[in-house]
């Protein structure tokens, strides 16, 4: 596991692009299992939270990270696996279930485990409706969710761009939501959590609510600009 090689070594260098600086960090847990809930707003938002967070956070990334072929995609999949991404079949359903058992592994592990709430960068800066995995993922284990908001990476990574700007960015950790274990929570408990956590992202954003899927959302306008 590079984790610590990458963080460490790129650092810096992220640190004088980014400009990141951390609000909340005593909020972290300093020993056992606990999950990262934060918003999306640009591709960065991936380095942000391992540069403010003095713990390895583990994530998902879309299975077409680890399915690409000859030397790139070879790269892109070590890459990936070194630094604790593992990956996750987005189209939903049980196809995605294998990609939550993992992480529920890592949590009854004692680690830390980062999911963006919305499912996808959000469309237009705006925060969406909170996915139920979260949820469901504290339900199983019983570990703390820490709401936590990327502030300003959309700013200096727009739609779309590959180099980010220069410039600052702020990552603010939350109060962690305890959560008894519960595995037959009801459908009901695990959106009434889920709201809980994107109503505390959203005080720390400061962005707009939208009561619905950012993935729904895209997929409206990229059929409308066909």
């Amino acid at each position: 596991m590079l984790y610590w090689f990458f963080v460490k070594g790129f650092g810096p260098i992220a640190r004088r692009r980014l400009g990141p600086s951390a609000k909340g960090v005593n909020n972290i847990p300093r020993k056992g299992g606990g999950i990262i809930a934060a918003n999306h707003l640009a591709v960065i938002d991936d380095a942000l939270i391992p540069l403010t967070c003095p713990r390895m956070v583990h994530f998902m990334g879309k299975a077409e990270y680890f399915e690409g072929k000859g030397i790139k995609g070879k790269f892109k999949k070590w890459w990936f696996t070194s630094v604790g991404v593992f990956p996750v079949d987005r189209s939903g359903g049980s196809k995605s279930l294998g990609a939550l058992e993992h992480a529920r592994e890592i949590l009854e592990e004692g680690h830390l485990f980062g999911i963006h709430i919305e499912g996808t960068r959000s469309p237009d800066g705006r925060l969406y409706k909170g996915h139920t995995g979260v949820a469901r993922l504290a339900f199983e284990t019983g570990c703390p969710i820490i709401p936590t908001a990327i502030i300003g990476s959309r700013e200096l990574q727009k739609p779309g761009t590959v180099i980010p700007s220069k410039g600052t960015t702020q990552v603010i950790y939350g109060r962690p939501i305890p959560v008894t274990r519960n595995p037959n929570a009801t459908h009901d408990d695990l959106r009434e959590l889920t709201d809980r956590v994107t109503r505390e992202i959203q005080a720390m954003s400061g962005q707009e609510y939208v009561d619905e899927y950012a993935q729904k959302v895209k997929e409206r306008l990229a059929a409308q600009q066909q």
